[in-house]
């Protein structure tokens, strides 16, 4: 874990594999995938995430007896007691991770901000996941930042920018943007 420091004394972290949350979230586990023969939803404190290539995000939880469960998969936990039931990697998760690096932060600006997604209904912005160091990011038509964020239906979704769009009622306008454009460019000026 590297990290830097910038002139206002705030630290940002470089992860690699692991990672803290940017502040820790109560919400629910479906049992089935942290105890044997569970089943229904059990309270927990999520604090972590895992990144590695080609699978989703793995969440790190603190169930209520104290045991810490690493890599819940985001299709498992809920933000209600009765959350959309049929709830599966597809809907929690558009793109697999692209590496083992990232570092995450929750932009004051966007927070508690309500998102409109363009096919899982609406919800609220909890934080962002940014890549770090693997070969998408380093293309700008590939680069993404992940919104994770608690939809109306109970559930946890993450989804790149160009797939959701924030309500600011005193700033944004109330349609889907029609003519925005993908970055095809790597800046430079020299």
């Amino acid at each position: 874990m590297g990290g830097i420091c910038n002139s206002k004394g705030i630290h940002s972290v470089i992860y690699s594999a692991s990672g803290n949350l940017p502040k820790h979230i109560y919400c629910f586990v479906e049992s089935k995938f942290v105890r044997q023969n569970g089943s229904g939803l059990e309270p927990c404190a999520w604090f972590g995430l895992h990144s590695h290539p080609g699978r989703t995000w793995g969440c790190h939880v603190m169930l209520e007896c104290g045991a810490v469960y690493r890599g819940v998969p985001p299709h498992a936990l809920a933000f209600t007691e009765q959350p959309e039931p049929s709830w599966a990697p597809k809907d929690a998760q558009v793109w697999n991770c692209y590496g083992h690096e990232f570092s995450t932060i929750e932009y004051t600006f966007l927070r508690r901000l309500r998102i409109h997604t363009k096919h899982h209904g609406e919800g609220h912005y909890l934080f962002t996941a940014i890549p770090i160091n693997d070969g998408y990011t380093e293309d700008p038509s590939q680069s993404k930042e992940f919104m994770f964020c608690a939809l109306d239906n109970g559930r946890l979704i993450i989804l790149p920018t160009n797939m959701l769009v924030f309500e600011d009622k005193s700033f944004t306008e109330t349609q889907w943007p029609s003519n925005l454009t993908a970055s095809s460019v790597k800046w430079s000026c020299e």
